[in-house]
């Protein structure tokens, strides 16, 4: 049987309404189409257990926002991207207090190296509260992959939140697409945190308001997509016939696109800046391109 994987609950709800040969509103699921700053954005809100259970995935919010248009080099299309993800985040965080912002993942492996990246755009103030008293507090944190640890990404940030004692935690991964066109053109935000590696099937402890103990926000970008789910895509697109995909070799493997070294790049930046506004909002962006530099 085919196994199709993805982080998103945007794709959740689409493979939910094309197995169930539908549009109809799902129970327990309000899902809707939009836009901001110019990018189509698809929002859904998983009401209650009956949503959890059709959508596998926890209530809450999640925010989708197509940026295939940062491939297509837009007009203005990267400052649009991070004004986007920073109009997006502000809702999400607590007004005040301190934030510590933790990037996932691998960095010594492109496609996970998202969430590492990311932190080379944050703008971390904690240290320079004298210095710069009208900044929000921010720290930062790298959270190692368990093989090269011997830690849990959850207990890495247990450990920072303990000491900083942030009002929230917003936690930065690589994430798992079910279409190829997903593959670095979708930003999904989430107020419902995380679980580390589920969408490649390797699921970790989760990263969440009941585990930490306060408000986790999350950002991601899908940069893999399984070979099962790929083939199926390709062989639709063809007009092929789905049942031969029962006989797919190659299962457990994932593919990403040739161009990922400069793709994850931009989007790591594009994430670190939007969330600085987000917390930062009386900066702009050249405010942050010198502050960075």
């Amino acid at each position: 049987m085919l196994t199709i994987r993805t982080d998103l609950a945007a794709e959740a709800h689409q493979l939910w309404q094309e197995n169930a040969g539908q549009t109809t509103r799902l129970p327990g699921v309000l899902a809707r189409d939009g836009e901001e700053e110019g990018f189509p954005l698809t929002r859904v809100e998983i009401l209650d257990g009956q949503g959890e259970a059709a959508l596998g995935k926890p209530q809450g919010i999640y925010l989708t926002l197509d940026v295939s248009a940062l491939w297509r080099r837009e007009e203005n299309v990267f400052q649009r991207a991070v004004r986007a993800v920073a109009s997006l985040l502000r809702p999400l965080l607590p007004e005040e207090g301190p934030v510590l912002a933790a990037g996932l993942g691998n960095p010594a492996m492109t496609p996970d190296a998202l969430g590492p990246r990311m932190l080379d755009h944050l703008l971390v103030t904690r240290h320079l509260r004298e210095v710069l008293p009208g900044f929000r507090s921010v720290a930062g944190i790298g959270a190692g992959v368990l093989g090269s640890t011997g830690m849990e990404a959850a207990e890495w940030i247990r450990g920072a939140a303990d000491h900083v004692k942030p009002e929230a935690v917003v936690v930065a991964d690589a994430l798992a697409a079910r279409s190829l066109d997903r593959l670095c053109s979708s930003i999904q935000i989430s107020d419902t945190g995380l679980i580390p590696g589920s969408g490649v099937g390797n699921h970790r402890l989760a990263l969440n308001r009941e585990g930490l103990g306060i408000p986790v926000i999350s950002v991601g970008v899908p940069t893999v997509v399984s070979v099962e789910t790929a083939a199926r895509d390709l062989l639709t697109q063809a007009g092929g016939d789905e049942a031969r995909l029962s006989r797919l070799q190659g299962k457990g493997l994932f593919v990403t696109p040739d161009s990922i070294d400069a793709r994850v790049r931009e989007l790591a930046k594009v994430l670190g800046y939007g969330l600085d506004l987000a917390l930062q909002p009386a900066l702009e962006i050249e405010d942050l391109e010198a502050l960075l530099a």
